[in-house]
């Protein structure tokens, strides 16, 4: 008998297509795509697995549920709230999806930095032909820099290749891994991060947004850095205060920060990020890129063969640390 499997709403034209999508590629699979809330309460009664958000009134109906997968790689807050985490169900995510755009992107900001372009670029805008000496100290030279990347998952593992491939050394701050990746030269518990800080050339977040990461990028933190070094955030808005950012910038006690998430989104046009010196801002736009929708079905369409076959499903969350 196929097991029911369950497309949450808000349905798009997207997840309608996955469903016919996953019906044809999963005989084993009953899928149903509920375009309406009173369709997802009747199907999910009776779902074993599911795909999308579940609102808290809706769980208790879910008493057969043993499978969600999580619309995005790392959800937003409120995704998993207490009921949810107490519930049997296993939940997966889209990690590692945006590793090679989201790295490319970190580099993008590291080279801008090395090279002098957050320098540059202003002067550009006010067509000043002001070259800094040769010997001025604006260049970062990456075979003697070091980057200490915080959350070395998939996308930390990916900038790590690709910094070492740049001759830099590369150290990790990690939770989950056991064994340091291609191109990190050192792999540290979180406990370690205070003592890492003050040794980097450049300290780029990957983690995601959990209750041990809320705010945990503050003033004092900023204190623990190089005068020299830069700041990169490319995970989730809410792990930095960026009341202390722009206040350790003012101070000179960091070089500069280059941000592609903040605290609030949009940030507010009158926030004093866009104007201070040093600072390099995209619209959280760095998991931009071709393919991301396959990667999504993919991993979808492959958890719905191993969910049916009984294998271990991939992206399993700590439900209780959000990742």
């Amino acid at each position: 008998m196929p097991i029911p499997f369950l497309m949450l709403p808000p349905q798009s034209d997207k997840t309608r297509e996955w469903g016919k999508q996953l019906a044809a590629a999963h005989p084993e699979l009953d899928v149903i795509v509920a375009e309406t809330r009173e369709g997802a309460e009747q199907a999910i009664a009776v779902a074993e697995g599911a795909y999308g958000t579940i609102p808290p009134d809706l769980l208790p109906k879910a008493q057969k549920l043993r499978w969600l997968q999580a619309p995005q790689a790392a959800p937003p807050a409120g995704y998993y709230y207490p009921e949810l985490i107490a519930h049997p169900v296993a939940i997966t995510n889209f990690r590692e999806i945006y590793n090679d755009h989201i790295a490319a992107h970190v580099m993008a900001f590291v080279l801008a930095f090395a090279r002098g372009l957050h320098i540059y670029l202003p002067q550009q805008l006010r067509r000043e032909w002001r070259p800094a000496p040769r010997e001025s100290g604006d260049v970062v030279h990456l075979p003697e820099a070091s980057a200490l990347i915080v959350g070395v998952g998939g996308i930390g593992g990916e900038i790590a290749r690709l910094a070492a491939a740049f001759g830099m050394r590369v150290v990790g701050i990690d939770e989950r891994r056991t064994e340091k990746p291609p191109g990190v030269a050192e792999l540290h518990r979180a406990a370690a991060l205070d003592a890492e800080l003050p040794k980097a050339d450049f300290v780029i977040l990957t983690v995601p947004h959990t209750p041990e990461t809320e705010g945990f990028m503050n003033r004092a933190r900023f204190r623990r850095m190089k005068k020299s070094a830069f700041f990169i955030n490319i995970g989730r808005g809410m792990t930095t205060r960026l009341d202390d950012l722009v206040a350790a910038l003012e101070a000179g006690e960091i070089a500069g920060a280059a941000l592609d998430v903040y605290e609030q989104e949009p940030l507010p046009a009158d926030h004093k990020l866009w104007t201070l010196p040093g600072v390099l801002l995209t619209p959280h736009t760095a998991g931009h890129g071709p393919y991301l929708d396959d990667r999504r079905y993919e991993v979808l369409s492959d958890n719905c063969r191993r969910f049916a076959a009984g294998e271990p499903l991939r992206n399993l969350v700590d439900k209780a640390r959000w990742f």
